[in-house]
């Protein structure tokens, strides 16, 4: 599925790639809770975050927001999980009819996390999962 990055969303690109050596796949600027959510490729979290967080401390004060990162997947079920990281996922199931949705178990202790506060972490993993792999909804169980 290709993905279409504004401007602005293209710099944050460039400034990440500057700062750890790594293109993102994709970059949302969140205004509404004043972030930049980055899509990295497979296998480049721990060069993106940096020993002890330090790249995305650095990528925080030079963007002036709070900075998160999601590791991208081949398939819709391992990309559903990474972006609801931290909560800790058991398994995604992805049921196609209507409407494509992704059923993820995940740990009765980790629903919160899972969710965030006011919806923000399940609002970013429904609306990265549809941009990368047309999952229209995300159902915790």
């Amino acid at each position: 599925m290709t993905v279409t990055l504004t401007d602005e969303a293209r710099r944050h690109i460039a400034v990440l790639d500057e700062e750890t050596d790594v293109t993102a796949t994709d970059c949302i600027v969140d205004d509404e809770y004043d972030r930049v959510v980055y899509v990295v490729p497979p296998g480049t979290m721990g060069q993106v975050i940096g020993r002890g967080g330090e790249h995305v401390e650095r990528l925080e004060e030079t963007v002036g927001r709070d900075v998160e990162v999601v590791e991208g997947a081949d398939t819709a079920a391992a990309f559903v999980a990474n972006a609801l990281a931290p909560a800790a996922v058991y398994n995604v199931t992805i049921s196609d009819g209507d409407e494509t949705v992704a059923y993820a178990e995940v740990d009765s202790d980790d629903r919160g996390a899972a969710i965030g506060a006011d919806g923000r972490n399940i609002d970013l993993a429904r609306r990265l999962a549809e941009r990368h792999f047309d999952v229209d909804e995300i159902e915790l169980t």
